[in-house]
């Protein structure tokens, strides 16, 4: 069995607001994401993928269409932590009128609201899921997901 692993970096900002220690302050990381793909080996003479499973290029767009372009430079927030939704909500408002949220976020701040901790485990296993039914309908089974949050500490999804 093949498998291809390509990785993209992203910025983002978060806390852990019931962590008892530094955690639970706002602050950044420099986010490597890793997914690992299986698929069949594309054997048509002359396809452009020939003797690949998939162009890097590809992989590369739907990994950002379903994850990095939403989450690069945004506030990752969970959707229970109430006091820092309410501070970055404060920011979309001015003098003359409030801007609604919707799923990708506000207007004047790039907030993202999850449905998960943003712990490197929650957006791990987050991520997963956002990108597995896109591979797959490309011909592709997402079966490892690693997400660094530093370059000493990460964590894996794996396929079930």
């Amino acid at each position: 069995m093949l498998r291809i692993t390509r990785k993209l970096e992203f910025d983002a900002g978060h806390r852990i607001p019931n962590h008892e220690s530094k955690c639970r302050n706002v602050h950044g990381h420099r986010y490597v994401l890793e997914c690992t793909v299986t698929g069949e080996l594309v054997t048509q003479p002359g396809h452009s993928s020939e003797g690949m499973i998939v162009d890097f290029g590809a992989l590369k767009e739907i990994m950002n269409q379903f994850v990095v372009s939403d989450w690069d430079h945004a506030m990752l927030v969970w959707q229970n932590d109430t006091p820092l939704i309410a501070a970055l909500y404060a920011l979309e408002t001015d003098s003359s009128h409030t801007l609604a949220k919707d799923e990708k976020g506000w207007g004047k701040h790039k907030t993202v609201v999850l449905p998960c901790i943003p712990t490197v485990e929650g957006l791990a296993e987050y991520a997963f899921g956002l990108l597995s039914a896109p591979l797959l309908s490309n011909g592709l089974k997402l079966t490892h997901l690693r997400l660094y949050e530093t370059p000493n500490c990460w964590a894996d999804c794996y396929a079930s």
